[in-house]
């Protein structure tokens, strides 16, 4: 199949007046027209010759053709938009009916039936013969890689197939926050999600001229691959509260942020044991911690509460969370600025074991 070429097709910008399609501001679209940068984001995350891709948000099919173009031996693709049917159907006739096409919404899509089993590889073989490729509209992109990376950690979803790599557009400022190291500005909680379960490659710019309607932005390239063992290798929750409360004042001093996890009247004698079994300074802030701190500090929350388990149900802000929704386009998690209710009868002093 290597070089498989398609035959002669309408131009993106032909297909979006063929169907008298325009771009939808309320789902945030974005076409790439220029088919060398299409056929460069379809190989960004490496050969696609006789791969199986699944394409979230093809739209009109840009990237698509780019993707069967260059040999995929299926490409899968999950779109909400209805207008872009037509096209899609085009293409999977061009295509000779490599096309798989599903209408319906990522966010909520199972991808736990894409593929049958005998495609999956052990977690520490190499990735399977799948890739994940799409050019997310801008209002979803960090709900939904915060979905796609607790669903690798407990090898779900599309991940139940094996380390499966993604390569996927964002915001220029999203982007650089995936792979922002320690000491960095635009270090976030999303720097630390991403890089604790995957490899994060920065791959490439796309201006915003490339793109109809052109954002105010320019769109950056970047691809995950799962690691085999993740630098924290603890449960998605326990990782997601600590590098949430933490960072929620990511450039105050570490004994400020790490009390938040505790009711008020445990919190100081609990944060100084933290402090006390990492090592930490009392004075680092949460955008200066590399993955191996992060580590730490992960480990002696979890086994604090391994001690005391009521002190896991425990919440800063007194109500659930939903972590992974109530995200910003920058990456950070949106609190609101009202009362704590904080609990501070849920464990009593007398049963807390804490080091002399």
């Amino acid at each position: 199949m290597s070089g498989r070429r398609l035959p002669p097709l309408p131009t993106v910008k032909d297909i979006l007046r063929m169907y008298n399609i325009n771009a939808q501001r309320k789902l945030s679209q974005n076409f790439i027209m220029d088919p060398r940068l299409l056929d460069r984001l379809a190989r960004a995350g490496g050969p696609l010759d006789g791969k199986s891709v699944v394409e979230i948000g093809p739209g009109p099919g840009g990237i698509t053709r780019s993707i069967l173009g260059q040999g995929a031996r299926r490409c899968i693709v999950i779109e909400k938009d209805p207008r872009f049917l037509p096209a899609l159907e085009l293409l999977n006739e061009a295509s000779g009916g490599r096309l798989d096409i599903h209408i319906g919404d990522v966010m909520t899509f199972n991808m736990e039936k894409l593929f049958s089993p005998d495609v999956t590889t052990d977690w520490d073989s190499p990735p399977p013969n799948i890739s994940l490729i799409g050019n997310l509209p801008f209002n979803v992109s960090t709900p939904l890689v915060i979905k796609w990376l607790s669903a690798m950690s407990s090898r779900q979803s599309l991940w139940m197939y094996g380390r499966v790599p993604l390569t996927l557009c964002f915001q220029q400022e999203v982007a650089q926050r995936m792979s922002a190291p320690p000491g960095a500005s635009c270090r976030s909680r999303l720097s630390v999600m991403c890089q604790n379960w995957a490899k994060v490659h920065q791959n490439f710019l796309i201006p915003g001229g490339a793109f109809l309607p052109k954002p105010d932005v320019n769109v950056g390239v970047v691809t995950l691959t799962p690691l085999t063992v993740p630098y924290i290798d603890l449960p998605w929750d326990t990782v997601n509260k600590v590098v949430t409360t933490v960072f929620n004042g990511k450039k105050k001093r570490l004994s400020n942020t790490v009390e938040k996890l505790f009711p008020r009247t445990i919190s100081t004698n609990l944060s100084n044991r933290v402090l006390a079994e990492t090592g930490l300074k009392s004075d680092i802030r949460a955008i200066d911690l590399d993955m191996g701190e992060w580590d730490r500090l992960c480990n002696s929350y979890a086994r604090i509460i391994k001690e005391n388990p009521s002190l896991e149900k425990y919440n800063p802000r007194g109500r659930k969370e939903e972590l992974g929704v109530a995200i910003y386009e920058n990456g950070d998690l949106f609190i609101d600025d009202g009362d704590e209710d904080v609990m501070d009868n849920l464990v009593s002093d007398s049963k807390l074991r804490l080091a002399e």
